[in-house]
């Protein structure tokens, strides 16, 4: 065998041996998605407001021209344990198929109790 023949072949041999080894990296570890369920939002605290007198007759105040897509709610009188302070209106976006009843006092043997506005579906 020639020398030049020889070399080629190991180099052929070697070539062969080192194309079969292939190093693999680790597969990285698994993800874990961890999902946190936020606990429910306390009810609402519901404060009635009772006071022991009328409110004035209504809040002066400018309504503004119309707004397309919007209701003007208007102002209201809110007791301020001890008096009552002048509440500004301001702009209600529509609720298709609701309406709007604005905050109002009703008057009950105990005293006056404040309605807030709110959509009442018809």
């Amino acid at each position: 065998m020639s020398l030049r023949f020889a070399s080629l072949l190991a180099l052929a041999g070697v070539t062969a041996i080192t194309a079969g080894c292939v190093v693999e990296q680790p597969a990285p570890p698994p993800r874990r998605v961890v999902y946190v369920q936020q606990p429910p939002p306390p009810p609402p605290q519901v404060v009635e407001v009772v006071a022991p007198q009328p409110p004035p007759v209504e809040v002066i105040e400018e309504v503004p021209p119309p707004r397309p897509g919007y209701m003007w709610a208007r102002g209201y009188w809110h007791w301020d344990g001890g008096r009552y302070v002048a509440v500004r209106g301001h702009w209600e976006p529509m609720r298709q198929g609701y309406h709007y009843v604005h905050p109002h006092w009703e008057h009950h043997p105990d005293g006056y109790h404040f309605r807030v506005g709110v959509w009442v579906q018809g």
